[in-house]
This record gives structure tokens, C-alpha cells and sequence, in this order.
């Protein structure tokens, strides 16, 4: 399926664009059907910058983790349109969609979602190698480097503490140098101490290298290291 491409946009458009990694415009989620159907998103509409950090905010049930999921492509929304990178993602194929995620967007959730029979590098290459590609080892080497962790790159999960283990994942996550990635409640399965290490490191990587982050975190204090937070209520956003 080709991409569906709007009219040619002007040079006040592009310029915009060039600052904008995540776009939503009029996005809607809904699940379900009939008397049980609920409505996760609401007509939400925001961008994320690139280079900044930003932390999304909520009730339980208020839709973070229905945004963070369309807007990282893992779910499609029942209306509008997300774009990331300048590709919107409502004109994708399954596959280009699949390649887009593999390529342009990095994940981290609470939960690390390590391979426990493989070593810190080698789930650090893992997206790249399922998807037939072999990182150099220079490339996994930096990406660990880059969260601290040179010297654990033969140690397996069970080896690592909590922290080193989301590490790994951030790193994992670093390794195709994604235009955003997605941290769904990051520390939240960490103690005060290790994830104020890991919000740290975010903040670094932001700050020193221009990632753009997109958090999602019920943490008032996680929070408190971002450049900006959008708060939703009923699956609409009440500030930004």
C-alpha cells in the first residue's frame, strides 16, 4: 500500500516540521463495541519536539498509554493521524509500518523486556539481527557505552541489577539511532534511588546527543526531569 501524501506543504510548514518528531492531529481510540465500547482518545491533538523530553501524564484510564501506543504505531487509531519523522503512519502497509518501528522509533518498558538466555550486548543487537541485519560490534559497544555499561556487556539479566537492566534496554533501544523513543512508565518497576539514576541518564541523552523522548509516567518526580509534560483526563489533553 503506497503512502497516502497530502498537498506540498509550505515553507513555514517545513520549517516547522524540521522541530517536530511526533505529530498527532485529531487522534481517536475507541475499544470495543456497543454498550461495552469506550473511548480511550478523544479528538487528542499535540507534537513532541525533537531534542526535548516530554512527559505524559494522567489518571489511570486517562489514555497515556493508548497515546503512547498509537502514536509509536503499536496500535492504529480509529481517526486521524500520526506522524513520525515526517511519514504518516495511517498510509502504511503492515510491513512498512513493522520497518518504520524497527528503524526509526526506540522502545523501553517497565517490565525491560530482556531475552534472559542472552548477554547485555547481545540483546542489545537482537532488533538488528531479527530483522537480518548484523550491528557492528563498534555500534553496540557505543550504545552500551553510551548508558554506562561497558564493562557488563557480557553479563546476562540475571547478572545485572534492575537498573542495569533497563539500561540494556535504553541501550537496545539507541542501537538503530531512532528519531524518538517511546519509555512506557520506565521506572516504575525500580526502586527511588536506581530510577533517579535512569531519569538521569534520559535527561543526559536528551541534553548531550538530542534524543527525543516521549515518557509515559505517573510519577510527579519522574516527571520533574522533563522540559515539558501534557496531562490527559478522558482521553483528552486538558495542558501541554
Amino acid at each position: 500500500m503506497p503512502v497516502r501524501r497530502g498537498p506540498t506543504p509550505d515553507r513555514g510548514t517545513v520549517a516547522a516540521m524540521t522541530t517536530q518528531t511526533v505529530v498527532l492531529r485529531d487522534v481517536r481510540a475507541v475499544f470495543g463495541t456497543g454498550t461495552r465500547q469506550v473511548t480511550a482518545l478523544d479528538g487528542v491533538s499535540v507534537t513532541f519536539e525533537r531534542g526535548r523530553f516530554a512527559a505524559v501524564m494522567g489518571p489511570s484510564g486517562s489514555g497515556k498509554s493508548t497515546l503512547l501506543h498509537c502514536a509509536a504505531g503499536l496500535d492504529r487509531p480509529a481517526g486521524g493521524t500520526v506522524t513520525i519523522d515526517g511519514t504518516r503512519l495511517d498510509g502504511l502497509s503492515e510491513d512498512a509500518l513493522t520497518r518504520l518501528r524497527r528503524d526509526r522509533i526506540g522502545f523501553v518498558f517497565q517490565a525491560f523486556n530482556l531475552v534472559s538466555a542472552l548477554t547485555a550486548e547481545q540483546n542489545v543487537a537482537l532488533p538488528m539481527r531479527l530483522a537480518g541485519r548484523r550491528p557492528p560490534a563498534t555500534e553496540v559497544t557505543a550504545a552500551l557505552d553510551a548508558v554506562g555499561l561497558t564493562g557488563r556487556a557480557g553479563h546476562r539479566p540475571s547478572e545485572l541489577s534492575g537498573g542495569e537492566q533497563q539500561r540494556v534496554a535504553l541501550a537496545r533501544a539507541l542501537i538503530s539511532r531512532p528519531a524518538v523513543v517511546f519509555a512506557d512508565e520506565p521506572t516504575g518497576a525500580l526502586d527511588s534511588v536506581t530510577s533517579k539514576q535512569v531519569l538521569q541518564l534520559l535527561r543526559a541523552l536528551v541534553d548531550e546527543h538530542g534524543l527525543t523522548v516521549v515518557m509515559v509516567t505517573h510519577d510527579q518526580e519522574a516527571a520533574g526531569y522533563a522540559d515539558r509534560i501534557v496531562t490527559l483526563a478522558d482521553g483528552r489533553v486538558v495542558s501541554c
